[in-house]
């Protein structure tokens, strides 16, 4: 144990790529990153907190690999290539794999915290490639604390800002629900940003044989993004998707 923190304390020492300076070149992207990240979560944007911490770090690391990991391997007598290159080939097929995991459904998009998790997990493997182990276990242990830690406070940061949330509601025909739903939004002090009707269901789609209704809802105000509850509990509404902008 005494030995592997000799060996820690002098590769941070020697540097080369992976030392203190390094490593708070790291932590300050993954601040920075995470500050920009609080912003957009509290206005209720698609790439939140999670997704900001994530890219930013992911590019950070990217970066200084580019910089420090191939230095093992230039020679000016015999190799006049410019191995860092490799690295900007990697992020832009990486970029590709990434587009194809994000969807949008009913005008919520999800999977871009996979999506940078993605990437973030392609340029863990570049440094580790590269011989900067310390580097891609600090991302790496930093990616745990993103997606665990951040997720609680992101829904806490977005239940107390002024959010705009998407729902998409069904409900019963010809009992006023849309009012009452309408009476709701005002009584949390929420604002309709828009209202549309989805889809038209005809004779028989309960029970009852009563028609439902579909609606795709957009809110704002404070507590809009956690508002699913709320309309939920309005008598006659039968389902209420509450699309995730930040879906894992």
């Amino acid at each position: 144990m005494e030995l592997g923190t000799t060996a820690l304390v002098a590769t941070l020492a020697a540097g080369g790529g992976q030392g203190w300076k390094q490593i708070g070149e790291l932590l300050l992207a993954f601040a920075l990153s995470s500050v920009v990240g609080l912003e957009r979560q509290a206005r209720g944007k698609s790439a939140g907190l999670r997704t900001q911490a994530i890219v930013g770090t992911a590019a950070a690391l990217i970066l200084i690999v580019s910089k420090y990991g191939f230095g093992d391997v230039l020679d000016k007598q015999v190799v006049v290539l410019d191995p860092s290159r490799v690295a900007a080939q990697i992020v832009s097929g990486i970029g590709f794999l990434g587009a194809g995991i994000i969807i949008t459904r009913r005008g919520a998009i999800r999977g871009l915290t996979t999506a940078a998790s993605v990437w973030e997990t392609a340029a863990i493997g570049m440094a580790a490639g590269a011989g900067l182990w310390l580097l891609a276990l600090v991302v790496t242990a930093l990616h745990f604390v993103i997606v665990l830690a951040y997720t609680p406070l992101g829904r806490l940061v977005s239940a107390r800002g002024g959010a705009e949330a998407d729902y998409t509601v069904t409900y019963e025909d010809g009992r006023g629900v849309l009012r009452d739903l309408l009476s709701t939004c005002t009584s949390h002090s929420w604002t309709v940003r828009s209202l549309s009707v989805v889809a038209h269901h005809g004779q028989g789609s309960t029970d009852e044989g009563t028609e439902l209704v579909t609606i795709a809802l957009s809110i704002s105000g404070t507590g809009a993004l956690g508002g699913g509850a709320a309309l939920g509990g309005v008598t006659g509404v039968v389902h209420v998707d509450a699309g995730d902008a930040d879906e894992e």
